[in-house]
């Protein structure tokens, strides 16, 4: 069963993710009727499936929300801010059930039953609230459907553990039913199997819910059955004694066609499905074996297999063209070049299959907005630009609480409350701007907001009192901005339980520097503040530049470098400060032979590859360049985590390491020593 329950989990988490993110759609336009039947689809699919794989707490909540989103859709209750606070707290349990872990946390059971007991006096209270004759009325006006359903599970179906009586029960709670069983391919007993299913059922059900209610019931047994829903009159079939003596036939295993139930139906006299619905409602062929399946699950851990696989690949097939270079065979030197088109194909397929939009964390930020301008009485719109933006799925994950404290800190310090907007003539309402677009091989991301701004003399002052900074220091604006990503700084007034602690933008800077991005911080005082985030499309293979120095290789970043100079050594070995001109231009460089403590014979010609870092310009000296090299990036391991110049390291064709430059960190620290003030 715990396959099964897997697949619930999954399919429920996609659904609990699509019903927040209709919430907070309904927050803003609570009178889109579309989102309200969203919201009551997800709610009543969580209810089925949740009772089907026993997940009896889900059902139960799900179930009582439903009643609540019933009265809503039927314009009987509008909503309300409570009904939504209530019901997104209804989302964090139910996430937080997901987990049968989390059943037995007794805070959690607690917070259950509170939430649970909640949602009951809801339902009490908008029952009192309808009066007698509105629900009279109601029950007059509205109008019921006779449908035929014919059920036909596939013989396999018990092995996704799935129950049909559960779902032949369900639709009892949809309005009255009569269901008929056939067991006429029940085969003889010796060719009989306990584990598969050889009953089908024919089901007339009388209901006032629309046809996507029925449809919903067999949502998640679309690839084990068969099931055609028809409409087969505008009023109760099952009050008319003739019908139901036409019907019994069904008792005796007699197959009969929807086609001829129709035809009798018809001469009956009854109410006849409208002519105009007659081609929607004839027959609805829910899950037919002709479907075409666009898209399919796959299972993240083996996506990471695939793509360790795809890494190897990329490894072996430049050790193919080591050895084809070796031997000059023609016909080996083809194949090595075919080899290297279809990985390169492989490897560019595989990495968009592991690549996912932004906007699968987007929910999280829109509810953390709306909690938060709540709780410190905040008007805030939140707006999203190019969600459809995609990473590598690691970074996401590696990238989200980071985002979640930068969104923290500019509802907590950035926007103003409301009277102070007002002073300052701005809007009531403040804006954060959550903006997301390709650049080159990277990906920017670019939190703006129209807040309060960042202080640089503020900053600077807190700085001497941590003794960070003397206050001889003389620093730029954008420099003493960038404190804040110093160890302990913090210029908050109080601390909250959001920011103020001293610990936060430094732990932000690390976990984006840990996944080779780049964060860069612009404010001006009462105009707001931007923070720009530069992150790598993967982390897996990146095209660099390979290079020696002595016997040790190094893979230099291609995206990166700017241009390659041949320098001999007694202009490197005589230059003023690490100073070189180059085409006119003075050029700061980093001897690497120095700085990896590598002694040996120096060619009589080096090679200087300047690369770049915003506004900066830096040359590294290094003894050879060999070529374009797709790098396959490897962690170094614990012992090396504290080291600022090497990103990681890649294996060679030959089976060699070479290193991997983070040209980033060797810029910025290179900058805070010889070339801070030039």
């Amino acid at each position: 069963m715990d396959n099964f329950q897997k697949k619930f989990i999954e399919e429920a988490t996609d659904l609990i993710n699509s019903l927040e993110e209709s919430l907070l759609q309904l927050d803003k336009t609570p009178e889109n009727q579309e989102l309200v039947e969203t919201i009551f689809r997800a709610l009543h699919s969580l209810k089925g499936s949740g009772a089907m794989f026993g997940f009896e707490a889900i059902s139960k909540l799900t179930h009582n929300l439903e009643t609540i989103y019933d009265f809503v859709r039927n314009k009987k209750v509008k909503i309300t801010k409570l009904l939504l606070d209530t019901t997104l707290s209804a989302v964090d349990y139910l996430k937080l059930l997901l987990n049968k872990e989390n059943f037995e946390n007794q805070e959690i059971q607690k917070g259950y039953l509170a939430l649970e007991n909640k949602i009951s006096k809801l339902i009490e209270d908008i029952r009192l609230n309808l009066s007698k004759t509105e629900l009279q009325t109601t029950e007059i006006n509205n109008t019921v459907s006779t449908y035929y359903i014919s059920f036909r599970p596939f013989l396999h179906i018990f092995n996704n553990g799935v129950n049909p009586l559960y779902l032949v029960d369900e639709l009892h709670t949809l309005g009255t039913c009569k269901v008929f069983s056939n067991t006429s391919k029940l085969p003889s007993l010796g060719d009989y199997e306990p584990v598969n299913c050889y009953t089908f059922w024919n089901i007339f059900l009388v209901t006032d819910k629309p046809v996507i209610d029925i449809q919903d019931v067999f949502l998640f047994v679309e690839d084990e059955s068969d099931v055609e829903i028809t409409k087969i009159s505008s009023s109760n079939l099952l009050i008319n004694n003739d019908f139901l003596k036409y019907i019994n036939i069904f008792d005796s295993q007699v197959s009969v066609s929807v086609e001829q139930i129709i035809d009798y139906v018809d001469s009956l006299k009854f109410n006849k499905p409208k002519s105009t619905d007659r081609a929607f409602d004839e027959k609805i062929k829910l899950f037919s074996k002709e479907n075409t399946i666009t898209s399919v699950r796959v299972d993240a851990e083996k996506l990471d297999i695939l793509m360790n696989l795809v890494s190897e690949l990329v490894t072996t097939q430049a050790r193919l063209n080591l050895v084809a270079s070796k031997h000059q065979v023609h016909e080996l030197t083809l194949i090595a070049e075919n080899i290297s088109f279809l990985t390169r194909q492989l490897r560019d397929n595989s990495f968009s299959m592991s690549l996912v939009p932004v906007d699968s964390v987007l929910i999280r930020f829109h509810r953390l907005v709306r909690d938060l301008s709540k709780e410190f009485n905040k008007e805030i719109n939140f707006v999203s630009e190019g969600s459809e933006t995609e990473l590598d799925k690691n970074i996401i994950q590696s990238l989200t609480e980071p985002l979640m404290h930068i969104l923290r800190n500019s509802i907590d310090h950035g926007i103003e409350s409301r009277e102070k907007r007002r002073d300052l003539g701005k809007p009531d309402h403040g804006t954060i701007l959550f903006k997301t677009f390709y650049s080159g091989t990277h990906v920017i991301i670019e939190i703006n907001d129209d807040g309060a701004g960042i202080d640089p003399e503020k900053i600077r002052k807190r700085a001497i009192e941590k003794k960070i900074i003397t206050s001889e220091n003389k620093l730029t604006e954008k420099e003493l901005i960038n404190l804040i990503f110093q160890p302990g700084l913090s210029t908050a007034q109080k601390i909250t339980g959001v920011s103020g602690r001293g610990v936060g933008m430094d732990v932000v800077k690390r976990r984006i520097s840990d996944i080779r991005g780049e964060v860069e911080v612009n404010s001006k005082l009462n105009t707001g503040t931007s923070i720009r985030i530069k992150l790598p499309l993967t982390l897996s293979i990146i095209d660099g530049l390979l290079v020696k120095i002595n016997k040790t290789n190094f893979v230099i970043p291609l995206s990166v470098i700017d241009k390659i100079y041949p320098v001999e050594h007694h202009k490197l070995a005589g230059s003023f400060n690490n100073i070189l001109v180059l085409n006119g231009e003075q050029v700061p460089y980093y001897y690497l032979r120095d700085e990896f403590n590598i002694s040996s014979d120096v060619p009589d010609t080096e090679h200087v590859v300047v690369v770049r870092y915003e506004n900066k310009r830096i040359g590294l000296a290094v003894d050879v360049v060999v070529g374009e090299y797709q790098a396959v990036l490897k962690p170094l391991g614990k012992y090396y985590t504290k080291q600022e110049m090497i990103a990681g390291a890649t294996i060679l064709g030959d089976g060699t390491v070479a290193l991997v430059v983070d040209t980033n960190k060797i810029i910025n620290k290179f900058s805070q020593t010889k070339f801070t003030n030039q």
